[in-house]
């Protein structure tokens, strides 16, 4: 099955544009095939190709909608501190792609010792973040879901109980797991320790609470999740933890 990896192109002369929309499309029909970027695309951009030569670059990097969440790669010679790559001028687009299909190739993991498959679905693109709610009410959902597409993330699964968590997790792998402690039908920690036993665990938990505490404040930290939310939401709070994401 061939994945869409949709690359966002600021800048460049017009017979780089041509070569790199030459490389897309002979891209089509390969696994992953890119995809210039443009507003009306149905996803956010998963790397973004900047020409650090022009003044749109500066442009770019300073916007606040600026998705840092995305894979940057310069060309020039200048590079941004959060690049992933950087080429000079003139550019081998050959090489970039085989760098970009080393980036996005796909990956599954299966824990033999938990039991958790942790394949990752056939439909969803190489570089892309999955993210797992769970326990949550459905205003606090929504309320996270619009925050978290915000941040590029945009492939949310829901679980409302323990079980339907457990369920999700063997299906799917999660990059992002957020976990309410109020979770009433199985204990939320004991699904977190058994992530992070996983062979690939999450790479980010949160855990959120209508009841803080210290000591789970505590617990939070040594099992490495990244803080704790309040509930009712502090929209600061959330905008400080997924800049982190």
């Amino acid at each position: 099955m061939s994945y869409i990896i949709w690359v966002k192109v600021v800048g460049f002369s017009g017979i780089e544009r041509h070569s790199l929309n030459t490389l897309f499309r002979l891209s089509v029909g390969q696994s992953p095939s890119y995809s210039l970027w443009t507003p009306d695309a149905p996803a956010p951009p998963h790397v973004s190709l900047i020409d650090m030569d022009c003044h749109e670059a500066e442009v770019e990097l300073a916007s606040p909608t600026f998705n840092s969440n995305a894979k940057i790669i310069c060309v020039g010679a200048k590079t941004h501190e959060r690049a992933w790559r950087t080429f000079q001028r003139p550019v081998d687009w050959n090489t970039m792609v085989q760098a970009l299909d080393g980036l996005f190739a796909s990956q599954s993991y299966v824990d033999l010792e938990t039991g958790f498959d942790t394949l990752a679905d056939t439909d969803v693109p190489p570089g892309v973040r999955v993210t797992l709610l769970v326990g949550l009410k459905v205003e606090e959902r929504m309320y996270l879901r619009a925050r978290l597409s915000l941040a590029g993330l945009t492939d949310v699964d829901e679980a409302n109980t323990f079980e339907q968590a457990v369920t999700a997790t063997r299906r799917r792998h999660y990059d992002v797991l957020i976990v309410s402690l109020d979770l009433t039908d199985g204990d939320p920690w004991a699904l977190i320790q058994a992530l992070q036993g996983t062979v690939a665990p999450p790479q980010t938990i949160i855990v959120a609470s209508e009841r803080p505490t210290w000591p789970a404040m505590e617990k939070a930290e040594e099992l490495g999740c990244i803080g704790m939310l309040d509930i009712p939401f502090n929209p600061p709070q959330v905008l400080g933890l997924l800049q982190k994401v």
